[in-house]
């Protein structure tokens, strides 16, 4: 992924939100935090598997294809397509610069945040 570009638009399309780099490839902007819900866009390159055991998350692709990986089955998700991922549901994405919304309830929390073994 070429961070810095990607980073750039995402700061001049969201001015004043918080983005986030990971060294996974993944780029996080929250766009509207909160604890009953939240919305973030993501800018995916791959993600690693993971699962929450509270949130729900719907996943709705708006920029590119997006190979999303849920319990074990591939799901290709083209540009207006929305998957959504039930608590409990190891998952992970991939795709070339895939940009996602990605809404979540409960609002995404790093507590509910689990990094699936394996």
């Amino acid at each position: 992924m070429n961070v810095g570009p990607v980073k750039e638009e995402l700061q001049n399309k969201y001015p004043d939100k918080n983005v986030v780099v990971n060294n996974t490839g993944e780029i996080i902007c929250e766009i509207s935090p909160g604890k009953e819900e939240s919305v973030a866009i993501a800018v995916i390159d791959k993600s690693l598997p993971h699962f929450h055991k509270v949130t729900t998350e719907t996943y709705e692709v708006i920029k590119g294809k997006l190979d999303l990986y849920c319990d074990g089955i591939k799901h290709t998700l083209n540009v207006g397509d929305k998957f959504v991922v039930n608590p409990g549901s190891i998952h992970y994405a991939e795709g070339k610069e895939t940009w996602i919304k990605c809404f979540s309830k409960p609002g995404w929390s790093p507590k509910d945040h689990f990094l699936a073994k394996g």
